[in-house]
């Protein structure tokens, strides 16, 4: 047993230094496209008028998403299909488990989330702040519940496709060719 721990533990160890911080020229471009999306996010919300405990919910799993898309977009995870195609299935499953399974909202959250990882997984498009946007679906308000699987249409494709458009325009002012956006689309 000592040894299987030893062994389990070793597995912990490091096996690389950390990475060096990004040039400032990466991190005002990844601020500045931050910025202009959440800021473009906030003021959609309002248009909606979507409630503010609504729209924070919604800021906060795209917020997740901008430190991708910006802040690290060769990953794949900030590839278009995986930002997208992510959220997209995410509020699709939440919005599904919401109106299908008569459990409480514990239970309905972990079941969104973990379906939404599924579903993520076998379509290729894991994002992981999908996994918020999964939430919104079980714990936003009534309007939210009420929009049922046109949330997927507004405000989470429409949002998506905002951020999507900025990332392209900022990402690729940069003359950084790791900054480049995307790597592929599908």
């Amino acid at each position: 047993m000592i040894k299987i721990l030893k062994i389990y533990f070793s597995r912990m160890k490091a096996s690389d230094s950390s990475p060096k911080r990004k040039p400032l020229t990466d991190i005002g471009w990844s601020a500045l496209g931050a910025f202009i999306s959440l800021y473009c996010i906030s003021v959609f919300n309002e248009w909606l008028g979507t409630s503010s405990v609504d729209s924070f919910f919604l800021i906060g799993s795209f917020g997740a998403s901008a430190i991708l898309i910006y802040g690290a977009p060769h990953l794949d995870f900030s590839q278009p299909r995986n930002f997208v195609g992510g959220h997209l299935i995410a509020t699709c499953i939440g919005v599904l488990v919401y109106q299908y399974l008569p459990f409480n909202l514990l239970l309905l959250s972990a079941i969104a989330v973990s379906l939404s990882l599924v579903g993520m997984h076998l379509t290729c498009t894991m994002h992981p702040p999908g996994g918020a946007t999964a939430l919104i679906a079980i714990i936003g308000s009534d309007k939210i519940h009420e929009l049922g699987f046109y949330l997927i249409l507004s405000p989470i494709l429409s949002v998506s496709l905002v951020m999507l458009f900025i990332a392209l325009v900022v990402n690729n002012l940069s003359s950084n060719p790791e900054r480049h956006y995307p790597r592929y689309w599908i």
